[in-house]
C-alpha cells in the first residue's frame, strides 16, 4: 500500500542526508510533527506517517536524503526541488492533488508536511495485474486529466505524468503526485540550460528538441500513459533513452489494438505537433464518455473515481497555457528536423541528462 505518492519499491537508502543522520521513528519535527512509522523508502528519500500533534491528525511527511559527497550545490538544488514541489501543490486546490499543509525546516533540510493518501500506484496495478480495460483506463485518466487542467489552471506544468506518479486512492480518488519537475509560472528554473526533466518514455517531441513546454506537453504525456495502460507498453520505447527521444519525435505511433473507444483520444493526444493535439476539454468529455460505457453495461470498476468536489474546474489557456511565439516556432521547427543534421546532437545531449535524471529519480520525488 503506498501513500501519497510513494512507489512501492522498498529499497535501501541512499547516503546519511549529507552528513546527518536519518530520521527515527518517534522523531518529532518542528515541535509539531511526531514520525510514526516508515511508508515508503527508496535510494534518495523516505516518505514517512507522522502525527499532527497540534491538530491530532495524521499527516505524511517527505523527507529527504542525499548521496554522501554530493556538492553542496547539489544539494542546494535538491533541497529547492522539494520546496518547489510544495510550492506547485499548494497553488492547486482540487482534490485530485494531494494537499500540502506545511513545509519545515531542520537539520538544513527541508520537510515537506501534506495530506496522507492511502491507495497504491497506477505502476504497481499495471505491473501487478497487467492492461486495463479501456473504460477503466478512461475513467482513470479522466480524473488525472481532470486534475492536469486545475494545474494549468494555476500556473503549473507537472511535466513527469506517469503512471508511478498516479495515486489510486482507496477513498476512491484518483490523486496525481510528484510535482518536483514542474514548471511554474513567474518561478525560478531550476535546471541547467538544455536540461529536460521527466521520463523519456513519457516525454513530447517538442520537450526532446528543447522547445519551451506547455500544457499540451503534458497531454502527450497522458496520451502515453493511457496507451501503457491499456497495452501493457510505452509507444516509443526503444532501447536507449537517445532512440527513445529519437522515435517520439520520428516514428508513426503503433496502432494501440487493445484500446478499443479509447483509441481516438490515445490518438488524439500523441499527436507530434502540440497545436494539432485533442484539447483538455475535448479530450477530458471523450474520456468520460469512454469511462460512461463500463458503468451503462454494469462493469464492476476496481478503481471508482471520487466524485468532483467544488466547482472550478480550470479551463484551457490558464497562465501556463499561453504560448510564447518562440516555442510555438520551436515546436514547428520539428518538422524540418526530420533526417537534419542538427537533430542528432541536440537528442545526443538531451539523452544523456535525461538518463541522469531518470536514474537519479529522487531528484524527482518519486522514490
Amino acid at each position: 500500500m503506498n501513500t501519497s505518492g510513494t512507489s512501492g519499491r522498498q529499497g535501501r537508502a541512499g547516503g546519511e542526508g549529507h552528513g546527518a543522520p536519518p530520521a527515527a521513528r518517534g522523531r518529532l519535527l518542528a515541535g509539531r510533527y511526531r514520525l510514526v512509522g516508515e511508508l515508503g523508502r527508496g535510494g534518495m528519500g523516505t516518505v514517512w506517517r507522522a502525527r499532527d500533534e497540534t491538530l491530532r491528525r495524521e499527516v505524511a511527511v517527505k523527507e529527504v536524503s542525499v548521496p554522501f559527497g554530493l556538492p553542496e550545490e547539489d544539494v542546494a538544488r535538491l533541497h529547492a526541488r522539494l520546496e518547489r514541489e510544495a510550492r506547485a501543490a499548494g497553488r492547486i486546490e482540487h482534490p485530485g492533488v494531494a494537499e500540502v499543509f506545511d513545509v519545515v525546516r531542520q537539520d538544513g533540510r527541508p520537510w515537506i508536511v501534506m495530506e496522507l493518501v492511502r491507495g497504491i500506484t497506477l505502476q504497481d496495478v499495471l505491473e501487478a495485474d497487467g492492461p486495463l480495460g479501456p473504460e477503466r483506463a478512461a475513467s482513470v485518466g479522466a480524473e488525472v486529466l481532470s486534475a492536469l487542467r486545475a494545474a494549468h489552471g494555476a500556473g503549473v506544468l507537472h511535466r513527469d505524468v506517469k503512471p508511478a506518479n498516479v495515486l489510486l486512492a482507496l477513498d476512491g480518488r484518483v490523486v496525481l503526485t510528484d510535482f518536483g519537475s514542474s514548471l511554474v509560472e513567474g518561478g525560478e528554473e531550476l535546471t541547467d540550460a538544455g536540461e529536460v526533466v521527466g521520463s523519456p518514455e513519457y516525454l513530447a517531441p517538442e520537450r526532446a528538441l528543447e522547445a519551451e513546454p506547455g500544457p499540451a506537453s503534458d497531454l502527450w504525456a497522458l496520451g502515453v500513459l493511457l496507451f501503457a495502460s491499456v497495452e501493457g507498453r510505452t509507444p516509443f520505447r526503444r532501447e536507449t533513452a537517445l532512440a527513445t527521444l529519437g522515435a517520439a519525435v520520428d516514428d508513426a505511433l503503433p496502432a494501440p489494438g487493445r484500446a478499443g473507444p479509447l483509441r481516438p483520444v490515445i490518438e488524439g493526444l500523441l499527436r507530434k505537433h502540440p497545436g494539432d493535439r485533442l484539447c483538455a476539454a475535448e479530450a477530458e468529455r471523450l474520456l468520460h464518455r469512454v469511462a460512461g460505457g463500463s458503468r451503462s453495461r454494469g462493469g464492476a470498476m476496481a478503481v471508482v473515481p471520487g466524485a468532483r468536489r467544488g466547482g472550478g474546474r480550470a479551463e484551457d489557456g490558464g497562465p501556463a497555457g499561453r504560448r510564447s511565439g518562440r516555442g510555438r516556432e520551436a515546436s514547428g521547427a520539428q518538422r524540418g528536423l526530420r533526417g537534419a543534421g542538427r537533430k542528432a546532437p541536440v537528442l545526443v545531449a538531451l539523452a544523456a541528462l535525461v538518463v541522469l535524471l531518470a536514474a537519479a529519480a529522487g531528484w524527482l520525488l518519486g522514490w
